[in-house]
């Protein structure tokens, strides 16, 4: 099996059945996996901050970086390989609350706040998530299965 590694503000999407696609290190950043069982294209979407308009300069560089530019371009690129939105599961893992200990710019939910505001409005629904809390996640996506392995420090790994 070949390792996709998705970086932070990066995303890959696929329909290779011999690709893991794997993201590392989430603390207050948000992964986005989606999958569709039926053409068995899926995606990770690694995005760092909420809203694109905190640097529009930098949202046109690297649209994965926010969450309403790198949701939207996620989900079109899974079309583009096949994937229906009636389709796709939806998992959700990350928005913790991490160096950041008076709570002052509370990252990691407002990176939550938006995703669910987008999926709200465009009537997506999230069958899995594991977010919050003051840990950091890797996520891996099987492309074979759709399968999406969870890790957690210090409670090890666990199928999401």
């Amino acid at each position: 099996m070949q390792r996709v590694i998705i970086r932070v503000a990066d995303m890959a999407v696929s329909n290779r059945p011999d690709e893991i696609l794997i993201t590392y290190s989430l603390g207050s950043c948000i992964a986005v996996v989606i999958y569709d069982p039926r053409v068995r294209v899926g995606g990770i979407l690694h995005y760092m901050l909420p809203e694109s308009s905190m640097d529009p300069e930098k949202a046109k560089r690297k649209p994965a970086m926010f969450a309403d530019t790198g949701i939207p371009m996620l989900f079109k690129a899974s079309y583009a390989l096949g994937a229906q939105k009636k389709n796709l599961t939806v998992k959700v893992v990350g928005g913790a609350h991490i160096l950041d200990e008076n709570g002052v710019f509370n990252i990691g939910k407002r990176n939550y706040m938006a995703l669910r505001k987008i999926f709200w409005r465009n009537n997506v629904l999230v069958s899995a998530e594991h977010v919050g809390g003051s840990v950091n996640r890797t996520v891996r996506l099987m492309m074979d299965t759709g399968q999406v392995i969870l890790k957690v420090s210090g409670l090890g790994e666990m199928e999401l």
